[in-house]
């Protein structure tokens, strides 16, 4: 089951877009220095089609993109939720996902986002805007070539 603690309109997490971030708990990773421990625990509502869809409504002509942050304990159901997306809005939003594994899930299902950032989050390297960081932050394409990584993106000032 997948819970959300919240959202919010971001700037900086997608390039070039302007992203409602959903902010799901339950989070399985327990990241060393982590900026949202509260989301390790079992709090929220439950993120159903129907609540999905009446958040995204709010924001209609607002927003470019659908991000998930989180939902390792469930990737079958952020796809789910994403392809919702992309069919019930017709193509009007991209969909994102931070996944804090170190790797795409098996049986990813690729179709369903537009990008994905993977790699659990490690002081040492730093976050996504830092060169030596092991996050990365990938482009899916649709025409079936491999997924792109424009983690540079951030480190361009």
């Amino acid at each position: 089951m997948l819970k959300f603690v919240g959202y919010d309109i971001v700037f900086q997490e997608i390039p070039d877009e302007t992203t409602l971030a959903i902010n799901l708990s339950l989070c399985p990773n327990r990241c060393k220095g982590c900026h949202s421990p509260y989301l390790r625990e079992d709090r929220g509502e439950e993120l159903t089609v129907e609540a999905l869809d009446k958040m995204i409504s709010e924001y209609v002509g607002e927003v470019t993109c659908i991000c998930f942050m989180g939902g390792d304990n469930a990737p079958r159901g952020v796809a789910q939720l994403a392809r919702h997306i992309h069919e019930h809005f017709s193509g009007r939003f991209l969909t994102g996902w931070y996944s804090g594994k170190p790797d795409f899930p098996k049986d990813f299902d690729s179709e369903a986002f537009d990008f994905v950032k993977i790699g659990p989050y490690v002081p040492e390297n730093g976050p996504l805007n830092k060169p030596t960081t092991n996050q990365r932050l990938y482009r899916i394409s649709h025409d079936g070539s491999e997924p792109q990584d424009i983690t540079e993106r951030f480190w361009r000032k």
